[in-house]
């Protein structure tokens, strides 16, 4: 993982955030974006000037593989 901080302000505001189509209305949600390198940059949609989290590509596939083989519903 990368630090967010190397994310320049004006990438920051360029960037394609995406968020789930689940998200409720309130915006309560994560946004993912992908970033010039291929890494994907996380941020909380609640507080988009706040700090961002960068994994690499491999990093996220594994997440969003244990997520959908259910690593993690034991947590909601």
């Amino acid at each position: 993982m990368m630090d967010g901080e190397s994310v320049p302000t004006v990438l920051r505001e360029r960037l394609d955030w995406q968020k789930s189509r689940r998200s409720n209305p309130n915006g309560n949600c994560v946004e993912l974006a992908e970033l010039p390198t291929g890494d994907i940059a996380v941020r909380n949609s609640r507080y988009p000037e706040g700090p961002i989290l960068v994994y690499t590509r491999a990093e996220v596939e594994a997440f969003v593989g244990g997520a959908k083989d259910g690593d993690f519903d034991h947590l909601v």
